[in-house]
């Protein structure tokens, strides 16, 4: 079951408020210098609230409890869940973190990734970040989804696998693709580890969702390794 934080993370965090005072930070959002991540930009985060799908996290017009999509086809993950809209001073701080090597942001937006866990009900065991292609992960040295999985696994005392799931397969980029291409695209692409996910209750972590294409493909793999059940956190939901 989850807990509050625990110390550790407060450890966590002074380490990199330490950081910040060698090294004066700029938001990640904003470019003002001072904070990482400040109040402004956080406070202008269009947050995802009901009435939302209960499966699939995409905000509702309506009071239904699942989309059209999710009765047609239900996702293979019980739950998938994001902090905010990619747009506007979130979608910049993702770039940062993304692709600008801004690492330090991943400790301070893991904020709303704990928030959203700390208000569901969900029995985890294990945290697992969606992982990079070998290519990808040259290329940029980390990845974005790590420096957000780990920072919440520790603050929740939960196990952190970063080796649960592996990307068997160099996909190419999702960011102009359909639906249907995204689908086909990371079809088969990763692979769980049973000996880690086997029997377990996994939450498997992402900077950002579109179509749930990705979420889909890994929760097929884990359950596929025999992992008991699974749920998806990202930082914030295209569109």
């Amino acid at each position: 079951m989850l807990t509050s934080e625990r110390p550790v993370f407060g450890l966590y965090r002074l380490l990199w408020s330490g950081l910040d005072y060698i090294y004066p930070p700029a938001c990640g959002g904003c470019g003002k210098r001072g904070k990482r991540w400040c109040d402004d930009c956080n406070d202008a985060s269009k947050r995802i609230t009901p009435p939302m799908c209960i499966r699939c996290g995409r905000p509702l017009s309506n009071s239904a409890e699942i989309c059209d999509r999710c009765k047609t086809d239900p996702p293979a993950f019980i739950a998938l869940r994001s902090w905010a809209i990619y747009c506007g001073s979130i979608r910049r701080a993702i770039h940062q973190l993304k692709y600008r090597r801004d690492i330090a942001l991943g400790e301070v937006l893991a904020k709303g990734l704990i928030d959203i866990l700390d208000s569901t009900m969900w029995d985890i065991d294990i945290v697992a970040p969606i992982p990079l292609g070998k290519k990808r992960h040259k290329e940029r040295g980390y990845n974005q989804a790590a420096l957000l999985a780990f920072p919440l696994a520790i603050a929740k005392g939960l196990p952190y696998k970063n080796n649960a799931l592996q990307r068997v397969q160099e996909t190419t980029s999702q960011v102009h693709l359909s639906r249907e291409e995204r689908a086909r695209n990371v079809k088969n692409a990763f692979r769980a580890d049973s000996k880690i996910v086997a029997g377990h209750n996994i939450i498997i972590v992402d900077d950002v969702t579109t179509t749930g294409a990705t979420m889909q493909a890994c929760a097929l793999a884990l359950i596929d390794a025999g992992a008991n059940c699974v749920y998806g956190l990202t930082l914030a939901r295209a569109g």
